[in-house]
């Protein structure tokens, strides 16, 4: 019994021994090793990389650029299923260990000294989260002792769920998905709150191997990983055996999916992402910039549809140009069943494609003249004859004959592309060869509303909306027309359409420019010669209002030198300008005489939802009259009427503009650190009135006026008669009265346009060859890039009220000879009326009583 008393007190006396070793060398570690570690709430400070996000001014995500797709959420957001999933899977006992689990130290141990392998089962997740945070991945004792006593100082430092929230905002899941939130919408394109408990516990079962185990590189072993997940939660008392046993049945379905954008507007968010890196470096891709932007996500949508429309229909007018590829039936297995449709599928990802426009495989052709088509991510469709009835390409100017059978279309084994229309189901497609852009801007201030840059950005990245200069042709007459209005003209002024012959060397030998029916029409007022775009009576109008004194004016609209030669060709539009110049010229017609600067890029928020940069636009400001009235002095105005950016704190506020509270220049109502709604808040569009903020136009930068209102209005009056009985006459069927336009066609019909407007929005669209050369018979801008804006601006402009501009108070209406272009005579029946300015109006009355007939002029309708 003695020896038994012996025996256990030495046994007491070397545990205590052991235990006070233990701690003593526990205790000399951590002295010996804390010092030598971070803070563990240094971790409030570290920045996890997050990519660039782009929205609309609505808060439509329009692209997510980065390496590491991450999308931080707060533990409010991230549902129970997926907590339980990360619990079971890493940690069961998270909420109630102090950092460090007794139980998994103990398990490794044991495991070391049976199998002399070390084992990472004792890390916590608040362990695994001071490795991410502050350690290497290395695995030794020493390494593993730093990750305890950080472990230990997160406990302290945060809350439980503070540190669940962290880890799963930090860990790796392999395929660029770092954080829950981006995985769920890598592997199964979903948010959070959509996931099943199967897709919670696939999920769960990566951060062990995430290359290794995630479902798209390794389908076997995620699948395992889940059951294990699964079975643990069952254990655990987390889920029920029904839902386990829906969960496990349940098969693993996944696949790589990219950032959840809303709206397509690739053009737009690679001006964005060139302006950010300019600006911020790399950094734009990993520092969590959201950037609000000017775009609005329905005219966007508008544009993007519109331009692919109207390219599609000039396709078709040109022909069928063939097949992509022949013949390849004989490289997939000949048996229908899905090891065929697998390799036609792997196949066919090798085609361009869209949502509508698809890449097909013919495996047939049917005796009532259908094909029989295997259709990427479709499957088997047949098409019947009259989607797949085309004629031939022969030429730009030429097609073939009407085909007789769907053999003179189409062959087994043609690769060929399919397009889902509405009206009339699936039809026979192709990419088309021919490009086009639109750009809409606001011409309040020039925000752009909406930009499409060609077909398929990823096909090209050449944004035609913005980079290519191209000739306007015709299109750029208002330009020619308002600065002859401020060199004595008026809509009255009769100019001679008779032919001119020119011998200049800047214009070869000799130059005999012509209208484009080659017809003449002899004297005709200036109204008619843009409304019937007479090129003659524009180059006599450019030789009486000068040159150089053209150029000079029109280079206040803020086109550069290549869109203006310095010859007569000038008049016809022969330089180089973009649409979204274009637009921003037009714009100056539009808002009544100002300058604006187009601009993409409203607003700049950090991750932390801080607003950092804004864009402060020159403002065309019809109200101001009214504010200088009352004796309210308006704010400084640029001196080169650009917009310009300021970084939040002051540091670069143009003079006399103050930050309020939240740095917006806006009313203090918006919080200092936005939500998405609260960006949105601060895009949308905010109009204030005098009445309401007079201090608003004592601090407003207003756009500087470079033409007289009354030229703007002039102008906009003559372009709405283009539309009414001109070139542009086609645009009626929009039944508004309050647009006006200009088609453009330039030299052997290599570029066709129109550009139009009303008072609240500017829209430009342009058609064309990257590779310039005709685009074909008949292809003018009325008929090939019309059709473009009106599908536009049906879309843009339904449902909102007429915003013509209006009429300055100075302008008369007087009655006036349609033939002569003088004042009528009273009681003329066949008179016009017509606008004049007060001096202009009191010439031509002065000319009429010193050369006509002692005839009262007919002033009686006269309107001010």
């Amino acid at each position: 019994m003695q020896f038994l008393l012996r025996l256990g007190t030495a046994a007491l006396a070397l545990f205590l021994s052991v235990a006070i070793l233990v701690t003593g060398i526990a205790a000399a570690g951590y002295y010996y090793l804390a010092p030598g570690l971070p803070s563990a709430d240094t971790i409030r400070d570290v920045k996890l990389q997050t990519p660039l996000r782009v929205y609309s001014r609505d808060g439509r995500l329009m692209a997510q650029l980065g390496e590491q797709w991450r999308t931080p959420v707060r533990f409010e957001q991230i549902p129970d299923v997926v907590v339980k999933a990360f619990l079971a899977a890493e940690d069961d006992r998270f909420f109630e260990h102090p950092g460090f689990d007794y139980q998994g130290i103990m398990r490794a141990a044991i495991n070391y000294a049976l199998t002399g392998e070390r084992s990472q089962g004792g890390s916590t997740i608040t362990q695994q989260l001071a490795r991410a945070y502050f350690l290497t991945p290395e695995r030794s004792f020493v390494r593993k002792a730093r990750e305890l006593i950080l472990a230990v100082q997160i406990e302290k430092e945060f809350e439980k769920s503070e540190i669940l929230a962290l880890y799963l905002n930090k860990i790796f899941l392999g395929q660029r998905a770092y954080g829950i939130a981006a995985a769920a919408q890598v592997y199964f394109g979903k948010d959070l709150d959509e996931l099943t408990l199967a897709e919670a516990a696939t999920l769960a079962g990566i951060p062990k191997a995430p290359s290794q185990l995630n479902p798209i590189n390794g389908p076997t072993r995620s699948a395992q990983r889940r059951h294990y997940v699964l079975g643990r939660m069952h254990d655990l008392g987390f889920i029920d055996q029904a839902r386990y046993t829906e969960a496990m049945a349940t098969p693993l379905v996944a696949r790589l999916h990219g950032p959840k954008v809303e709206l397509e507007a690739p053009y737009v968010t690679e001006m964005v992402r060139a302006q950010m890196v300019e600006r911020y470096g790399t950094a734009a891709y990993t520092d969590g910039y959201r950037v609000m932007t000017t775009i609005d996500s329905h005219l966007q949508a508008a544009a993007n549809t519109a331009l692919a429309t109207v390219l599609f229909e000039y396709d078709r007018r040109h022909g069928y140009r063939g097949p992509s590829a022949r013949g390849v039936l004989a490289k997939v297995p000949g048996a229908p069943g899905p090891a065929r449709d697998q390799a036609l599928q792997a196949l066919l990802e090798r085609y361009p494609g869209d949502a509508d426009l698809k890449p097909a495989v013919v495996l047939s052709l049917g005796k009532d003249n259908s094909a029989l088509f295997y259709v990427r991510d479709l499957g088997p469709l047949t098409v019947p004859w009259e989607g797949l009835r085309w004629k031939r390409y022969l030429s730009d100017a030429a097609v073939g004959e009407s085909p007789k059978s769907v053999a003179d279309m189409v062959a087994p084994g043609d690769v060929v592309h399919l397009l889902h229309t509405s009206n009339r189901g699936w039809l026979l497609a192709q990419t088309p060869a021919v490009e086009g852009a639109l750009v809409a801007l606001d011409p309040a201030d020039g925000a752009t509303v909406a930009l499409a840059g060609g077909f398929d950005f990823f096909e090209s990245k050449y944004n035609r909306a913005v980079q290519a200069k191209r000739q306007p042709g015709s299109s750029f007459k208002p330009f020619i027309y308002s600065a002859a209005l401020e060199h004595g003209y008026t809509p009255a002024s009769l100019i001679n359409d008779a032919p001119l012959v020119f011998g200049d060397s800047e214009l070869e030998d000799v130059w005999r420019p012509e209208n484009y029916a080659r017809e003449f029409n002899g004297p005709t007022r200036m109204r008619e010669a843009l409304v019937k775009s007479l090129n003659l009576c524009s180059v006599r109008i450019l030789m009486g209002t000068g040159i150089d004194a053209a150029i000079r004016y029109i280079r206040s609209f803020g086109f550069d030198d290549t869109a203006l030669p310095h010859n007569l060709s000038l008049a016809l539009g022969s330089g180089g300008a973009s649409p979204w110049d274009m637009a921003a010229g037009y714009s100056t017609f539009a808002n009544g005489g100002h300058r604006v600067e187009h601009y993409v890029i409203d607003r700049v928020f950090d991750a932390s939802g801080r607003e950092v940069l804004a864009t402060e636009p020159l403002r065309a400001c019809q109200a101001c009259d009214a504010a200088q009235t009352a004796a309210i002095p308006a704010g400084p105005q640029a001196d080169d009427g650009s917009a310009r950016t300021f970084a939040v704190g002051g540091a670069d506020l143009p003079a006399g503009r103050a930050l309020d509270g939240n740095g917006t220049g806006r009313p203090d109502e918006v919080p200092a650190y936005a939500s998405v709604e609260d960006m949105i808040a601060r895009a949308t569009d905010w109009r204030p009135t005098v009445a309401e903020t007079p201090g608003f136009y004592r601090d407003l930068r207003l756009a500087p006026r470079i033409i007289p209102a009354d030229n703007a209005f002039l102008v906009y009056d003559m372009m709405r008669d283009v539309i009414r009985r001109g070139t542009g006459r086609s645009a009626r069927d929009l039944g508004r009265d309050d647009i006006a336009g200009k088609t453009g066609t330039s030299n052997e019909r290599r570029d066709a346009w129109f550009s139009g407007f009303n008072g609240a929005l500017v829209a430009t669209a342009w058609v064309g060859f990257d590779k310039e050369r005709s685009l074909g018979p008949r292809e003018e801008g009325g008929r090939t890039a019309l059709p473009m804006w009106k599908y536009f601006m049906a879309r843009a402009l339904k449902h909102t009220p007429e915003r013509p501009l209006q009429q300055p108070m100075d302008l008369v209406l007087a009655r006036i000879s349609p033939d002569t272009g003088h004042l009528a005579a009273a009681g003329d029946s066949s008179s016009i009326f017509e606008f004049f300015r007060p001096a202009d109006l009191e010439a031509a009355e002065q000319s009429m009583q010193q050369s006509g007939p002692a005839q009262q002029a007919d002033r009686s309708a006269e309107i001010f």
